[in-house]
């Protein structure tokens, strides 16, 4: 299993009854889980919370605020800070295990030692974006959704980044990259981190067990003669590691060669030996 385990302001303090709470720096946060079957390991720690998020019979869900709290702060990783706060859909603009990958993309590209150019797909709030740009990449961020690349633009700026070559594009990931290979634009590195179910800024409908293969089929087209990296996380249930492997292995394997290595991806229960999977990564290496 990957773990991300070098955070220092963020914990999960514990995992159970398909839930988790979470410090994140001294805020904490109690919010569902499904893969969390097994009873709490600790005593109380699910009961001392700022906010509880419920979900909803109906769908959906809302935060119970048991303690006053800012409506958004900031967290640091290593060198990078991110702006968090508590949304409506029980995410909080963080998938904290993902600094595992951050950690992996920015040593790659340190040690390319040359200029390296990423096309970070369905990009989010940009953590991937701010690793890669912090080790010296150019960064393409890519998403669908206006208000998640504003929320990125602010996490670059806050892990003063802002000076750095980094282009934000709000579209629907297929159709730009159908536009990148029309333009004959290639990148050295690829990062997905595709929905199960999503739409584009026009309606587009994107469901992952379709669209998926497509594209990464697609991204072979806008991978340069010298790649570096291929990095495919899933956080859909019930969809193995092997899947996004043997994917990686039918478009950039039969045409590079290199190295794909897939699993879990985790977080680690704080004074325990528990390991919380969440989701799974597969990367595609020269």
């Amino acid at each position: 299993m990957i773990i991300a385990d070098q955070w220092t302001d963020y914990k999960l303090l514990d995992a159970g009854d398909k839930e988790k709470v979470e410090s994140w720096k001294g805020i904490i946060l109690r919010r569902p889980d499904p893969q969390a079957i097994w009873p709490w390991t600790k005593m109380g720690i699910c009961d001392d919370v700022h906010a509880h998020y419920h979900r909803s019979n109906a769908g959906g869900g809302s935060w119970e605020y048991k303690k006053k709290i800012p409506a958004s702060w900031n967290i640091s990783y290593k060198n990078l800070t991110f702006h968090v706060e508590p949304t409506g859909f029980k995410h909080t603009g963080l998938f904290p295990e993902q600094a595992a990958n951050w950690d992996w993309m920015s040593e790659k590209i340190k040690m390319a030692r040359r200029p390296v150019s990423v096309l970070n797909l369905f990009a989010y709030t940009g953590g991937a974006t701010c690793a890669c740009l912090e080790a010296g990449a150019s960064v393409c961020h890519v998403d669908a959704s206006k208000g998640m690349v504003a929320w990125a633009k602010k996490n670059v700026t806050l892990s003063n980044l802002a000076d750095k070559p980094v282009r934000f594009i709000v579209d629907d990931c297929m159709k730009f990259v159908q536009r990148e290979i029309r333009r004959g634009r290639v990148y050295d590195a690829i990062i997905m981190d595709p929905p199960s179910y999503g739409r584009g800024p026009k309606g587009e409908l994107w469901k992952l067990e379709d669209e998926l293969y497509p594209l990464v089929m697609a991204l072979k087209e806008v991978m340069s003669d010298s790649p570096l990296f291929f990095l495919l996380n899933s956080y859909t249930t019930g969809f193995s590691p092997r899947v996004s492997a043997n994917m990686l292995d039918l478009s950039l394997g039969r045409k590079y060669g290199g190295r794909i290595i897939s699993d879990e991806i985790g977080l680690p229960v704080e004074n325990s030996s528990i390991i919380l999977p969440c989701g799974n990564s597969a990367r595609w290496e020269i």
